[in-house]
Parts: structure tokens; C-alpha cells; sequence
């Protein structure tokens, strides 16, 4: 466990969301509450229906396999969770994690899976009580990447295994322009022609702001190295699918 600094944010404060630092995780728990019912249908449209495959695919690259206790990290609706039970083989061998109640009633679970409301920053589970753990596309909604990784690191088993799974933007050149013109023109129409909620535009806005504004692949794997994992990397697809996955030294 390393000493306490000054938090390690994955971004600045977007203040045309909310004022400050201070306030982002209560408009976050406020905004994912209330647009809940729209997340799955608007994923499903703005990933063409690859999103399961996708998960499934890095999960089982990261190291999951049958038998294994997993805890899912910021589950929202639980697609990650749901895939995590496919491989496993055994829904009570799985855990999902979330601060949202709205984002975690919505989510439609093979029987067995355990469901629970908490931080990444703060997770409600015991030590070393789970052999793989995994996030979805939710990194950038943390509030310290080293208290968070501490934590996972904290709650893994000797030898689990790390996946986390995020939107990285390019650095650069035609790829940032075509993704910048999906994530922040194409995929707010999805959202208004898919969903019900009208805040839910906002919150894809808000998706791809604060993908643009998050800190490179290379402070993300600092963080996780910082926590003590080993076996530190990251799988990239399409140039824009990070997987950041690790494993917890055994002794």
C-alpha cells in the first residue's frame, strides 16, 4: 500500500457537466440513476452488436476461465458481467459492483449473480476473496486511479488477474477526427432516436468528453504497475479498445 498523495484523477473537473472535482461522482450516481433504462438499448446501437463478443474476447485473453470468482467493477446494466458468467460457467461464482442503484436494478443477471452498491474507491468486499477481476468502460468515472487500483489489488486472490477494459483516444491524425465525429456527433443522435430519456444525450456527450479528456494508456499502466501487479500490458483493438490487464504476485 503506498502512501497517500494527492488524488490521482483519470481527468479534470468538466465543468459544463459539474462545478468541480467534488461534485463529480454525485452528478455521475445522478445521471446514470435516471438514465438507466435507455444504457443497454443505446450500447447495443452505437457498437453495431458487437459489444458481447467483444467483452467476451478480452476476458477470456486477460485469463478468465471456468470456475473462477469474479467481481465486476462499475457493472452498470452488467454486460460485462453477464459475459463473465458464460465463461465461468457458474452465475454464483460472480459479483457486480456499482455505484448506481438505477444501473444495477436494470440489469437484467443470470440467476445466482450477486449484486452489490459501492466504489471502486472503497469496494464492499473482503480480502483476497476473488481470483479475476474486471471494469467495463468505466475507469474514467473514477475519482483516484492508485486508490482504485490499490483496492483491486487489495481484493484479489495471489495470482488473480486484472482486466480492464476502456476507450482510449488517439493521439492524433484521422482516427481521433473519425472517432470524435462518432462519439460526439453521431452516437448523442443514437441516443435520441434509441432512448426515452432525454438526459440520456447528455450523457453520451458527456461519454466522449470525458474520453477525450482522459489521461494516456501510459499513466493508466503506471497506476497499475504503482499497485504492486505484475504482468502489466495493454491489448488494443482498432486502435481504440484498450484491455489494461495484470496479475497479482502470487507471493
Amino acid at each position: 500500500m503506498r502512501e497517500p498523495s494527492r488524488p490521482e484523477v483519470p481527468h479534470e473537473p468538466l465543468t459544463a457537466y459539474y462545478p468541480d472535482e467534488s461534485n463529480r461522482r454525485t452528478w455521475l450516481r445522478g445521471m446514470f440513476d435516471r438514465t438507466a433504462s435507455d444504457y443497454d438499448a443505446i450500447e447495443r446501437a452505437m457498437a453495431l452488436g458487437s459489444g458481447p463478443w467483444y467483452r467476451n474476447r478480452a476476458l477470456r485473453s486477460a485469463g478468465l476461465r471456468r470456475g473462477m470468482r469474479v467481481l465486476d467493477v462499475g457493472m452498470g446494466t452488467g454486460l460485462v458481467t453477464k459475459e463473465a458468467v458464460a465463461i465461468t460457467g457458474d452465475a454464483a461464482l460472480v459479483t457486480g459492483v456499482d455505484p448506481s442503484p438505477g444501473m444495477v436494478g436494470h440489469a437484467q443477471l443470470p440467476v445466482g449473480v450477486e449484486t452489490r452498491i459501492g466504489s471502486a474507491e472503497q469496494l464492499p468486499c473482503d480480502d483476497a476473496s476473488y481470483d479475476f477481476l474486471s471494469m467495463g468502460f468505466a475507469l474514467r468515472h473514477v475519482s483516484d486511479l492508485s486508490c482504485v487500483f490499490d483496492e483491486y489489488a487489495r481484493v484479489l486472490a495471489p495470482g488473480g488477474r486484472l482486466c480492464v477494459l476502456e476507450i482510449t483516444r488517439p493521439e492524433h491524425g484521422l482516427g481521433l477526427a473519425a472517432l470524435k465525429f462518432y462519439m460526439r456527433g453521431v452516437v448523442p443522435l443514437i441516443a435520441r432516436v434509441v432512448g426515452k430519456k432525454g438526459e440520456s444525450v447528455e450523457l453520451m456527450r458527456y461519454y466522449w468528453d470525458s474520453i477525450e479528456a482522459c489521461v494516456p494508456p501510459a499513466t493508466v499502466l503506471a497506476a497499475i504497475r504503482g499497485a504492486g501487479f505484475i504482468d502489466v500490458r495493454r491489448e488494443v483493438e482498432l486502435g481504440i479498445f484498450s484491455a489494461y490487464c495484470a496479475v497479482k504476485p502470487a507471493t
